[in-house]
């Protein structure tokens, strides 16, 4: 019977730290928004593909690794991935192939004739994950994150209260 309770003990304790380890990580990955609603970490960032675009290298749920280029070391030919604003200030994320590099206005112009200032530019993508884009979606979205970390944090903190309480009141049986 022991034995049952010490696997019981490392089997929760296990799962404890692999669930606050995801909180953690999931807390990092929404604190390091930026203004166009992705996640930014240095250098690179994550992209996920909401919608389809013009490329058939990248499907709806993808998640894009994407690594910023200085301006100088883009190139004609690179696939870029870009932010384009619309009147109201939503951004989409747009991806084409670079037809002009102006450095002296900081733009760049892609081979279809579309325009963009470098701090439009989001980057280059270097690798890729097929549909972890759509389960990073939902956890990043504000009822993901509740349901998925600040719920169970909550009932995770209620049982620890009542376990303290339950040991107080009754003290260790042994």
């Amino acid at each position: 019977m022991k034995a049952l309770e010490v696997i019981k003990k490392i089997f929760l304790g296990i799962l404890t730290v692999a669930f606050f380890t995801f909180a953690i990580v999931m807390t990092f990955l929404l604190l390091n928004f930026n203004d166009y609603g992705v996640t930014k970490v240095g250098d690179t960032s994550f992209v996920i593909i909401k919608d389809d675009i013009a490329s058939e290298k990248y499907k709806k749920g993808d998640l894009v690794i994407v690594e910023e280029k200085r301006l100088r070391y883009i190139k004609e030919g690179d696939e870029l991935f870009v932010y384009r604003v619309d009147s109201k200030g939503n951004a989409n994320i747009e991806i084409g192939k670079v037809g002009q590099v102006h450095e002296d206005s900081e733009a760049v112009s892609f081979e279809n004739g579309d325009n963009y200032s470098y701090e439009f530019v989001i980057g280059i993508g270097k690798k890729q994950y097929s549909g972890i884009g759509s389960i990073l979606s939902i956890l990043e979205s504000r009822w993901g994150f509740l349901f998925a970390v600040l719920v169970p944090s909550f009932l995770f903190f209620v049982y620890q209260v009542y376990a303290l309480i339950v040991e107080i009141k009754y003290g260790d049986e042994e």
